[in-house]
């Protein structure tokens, strides 16, 4: 045969293409099937405290001390060094504004015996520079957490490209990635990248309500106003938002990984949707 260069080639001798099946492979690749009948809430998350699985808060610290978190895993700051690369210290300071000590807190209240770390990569206002974001998250990434909790996102287009490709990193790698949405109308990242899972609020009280979007680019809606929270100096505040929306969705992931571990990121969201409160999963 000859292909359209007019050059000969064998067929019966053609290598497949990059990323293909071979005949023999098929079978390595055989899934146990565990999965029942009809996938339900009580089958996700029911009796799950979230145990063993490793949840990072990828924010401005947290406060071990408040006793709504208790203690960590793990607390690194990031910064930029001497040569410019980001590197990652001990956290000796922790929170520096009480955002990220809210976000553990959710997770702490809703999956107990999960194992939070903390990566700083924010400031006392809140802001922080999109080098040490990228370099947080890159690290994040490395330390094979189960999910990250990213209650935070950028609005600048030259950090786009890399965080999504970060975000693909951590989709293949079987980290899962759980994004809020910005508070305004803009146009933010990451949760806009369909490798994570995006998060807006909703008003129901109950922490574990939570419904899928049938119009993206935000795919859950979590619990988010009126949210009481640990905040810094021991105290307790009434917050709203989908920055705390966020670790409600990461926390119901956290519940259904410690039950299924074996679930790749793509396998938790199409669960996430069976089980939404609107799809019918919540009974």
């Amino acid at each position: 045969m000859q292909d359209v260069t007019g050059h000969s080639w064998d067929a019966s001798k053609t290598a497949l293409p990059a990323w293909s099946l071979p005949k023999d492979a098929v079978d390595r690749i055989a899934l146990p099937a565990h999965w029942p009948e009809r996938v339900t809430r009580e089958w996700a998350l029911g009796g799950s405290t979230g145990e063993g699985v490793r949840v990072c808060i990828l924010d401005s610290g947290v406060d071990a001390t408040h006793p709504l978190v208790g203690d960590l895993d793990s607390a690194v700051v990031m910064s930029v060094g001497e040569d410019e690369e980001i590197v990652a210290d001990a956290d000796t300071e922790g929170d520096v504004s009480g955002h990220g000590t809210a976000c553990a807190g959710i997770v702490r209240r809703l999956a107990p015996d999960a194992r939070i770390s903390s990566v700083r990569v924010l400031g006392s206002s809140y802001t922080g520079s999109g080098a040490v974001l990228l370099g947080g998250l890159r690290y994040a990434i490395e330390q094979g957490f189960d999910v990250i909790n990213m209650s935070l996102s950028t609005t600048k287009k030259p950090f786009a490209s890399i965080l999504h490709e970060l975000a693909d990193s951590a989709y293949f790698n079987r980290t899962v990635l759980v994004a809020s949405a910005h508070n305004m109308p803009v146009e933010s990242y990451p949760w806009r990248f369909s490798s994570v899972i995006s998060v807006g609020s909703h008003e129901e009280p109950d922490p574990l309500d939570f419904f899928y979007n049938p119009s993206p680019p935000v795919e859950f809606f979590g619990r988010g106003v009126n949210v009481e929270v640990p905040w810094l100096g021991g105290r307790v505040l009434t917050v709203s938002g989908n920055s705390f929306a966020t670790p409600h969705m990461t926390s119901i992931c956290a519940l259904v990984l410690a039950k299924h571990p074996e679930l790749t990121p793509f396998q938790l969201k199409s669960v996430l949707y069976l089980t939404a409160t609107n799809v019918g999963g919540g009974t």
